[in-house]
Parts: structure tokens; C-alpha cells; sequence
């Protein structure tokens, strides 16, 4: 009679090499001003985000009458919104500049196969925050 034969797998480990990974600083955006610009224009948009809210809460105090807005144009004076709008305004300005640099990378407009020149699709967009800056002032100060 035959004997059943069994197979026998080998047990082996698989290797696995250690890959080499060098420390990185927790820092490492402080490096070189590019990262630190990308950091920068990324945490803007928390600002932004501030911004819009004390827009949103001056709305409703100017929709719930003149003794809220009141109170809210007095809150505004304080040294802590002085503050925040201050920083708040300079994160803005910093992220609609670096927004408007870049918008010409992020589109590849060409013309007859070539590309056009990145000052042709930036200059639009500072002229027409231009305009739309002067319109404010003359809606504000007139």
C-alpha cells in the first residue's frame, strides 16, 4: 500500500531591509523661505476664516438694531478685536498675494502652442482688486 505523502512547506521569514528614513525636524518648514511661504498662505486661511465671522457678526448686529450695533462697533474698539482684525487683515492680504502669484502657474493658458507670459494672467487679477478696493473706499468715504 501506498503511503500518503504529505507536502512540506518551507517556513521561512521574508526579508525585509530596514529602509533608511532620516529624522525630520518637526521645524523643517523653517528652512527655506519657500516652505515657510507655503506654511504661511496655509494657515492664512484660518484667518480668512476669522475674518468672514466678524463679518457675519457684524451683519447680525446691524440687522438686530441700532443698540447691537452699537455694542458690537464698541466691542470692535477693544484692544483684543483690534488685534485680531489686524492680523486677520495681514493674513489676508498676504494670502490674496501669494494666491494671485500663483494663479498663473495653476493655469496653463496657451496661445498658438505657446504659453502665455504669467504677468498677463496675474496683472488682471491685481487691477481688478484695485478697482474693486477704490469702489469700497468711495462707497465708505464718500
Amino acid at each position: 500500500m501506498k503511503q500518503p505523502t504529505t507536502k512540506v512547506l518551507p517556513s521561512y521569514q521574508e526579508f525585509h531591509p530596514r529602509w533608511y528614513r532620516p529624522r525630520v525636524s518637526v521645524y523643517w518648514w523653517l528652512g527655506q523661505w519657500q516652505y515657510l511661504k507655503f506654511i504661511l498662505r496655509e494657515i492664512s486661511s484660518v484667518f480668512v476664516a476669522v475674518f468672514v465671522v466678524v463679518t457675519l457678526f457684524q451683519l447680525r448686529a446691524l440687522h438686530a438694531g441700532p443698540d447691537a450695533y452699537s455694542q458690537f462697533q464698541h466691542w470692535l474698539q477693544s484692544p483684543i478685536a483690534l488685534a485680531i482684525n489686524g492680523i486677520s487683515l495681514f493674513f489676508v492680504l498676504f494670502h490674496t498675494i501669494t494666491w494671485f502669484n500663483l494663479a498663473p502657474r495653476a493655469m496653463a493658458v496657451r496661445v498658438r502652442g505657446k504659453r502665455i507670459p504669467e504677468i498677463l494672467i496675474a496683472a488682471p487679477n491685481y487691477a481688478v482688486w484695485a478697482l474693486v478696493s477704490v469702489g469700497v473706499a468711495w462707497l465708505v468715504l464718500r
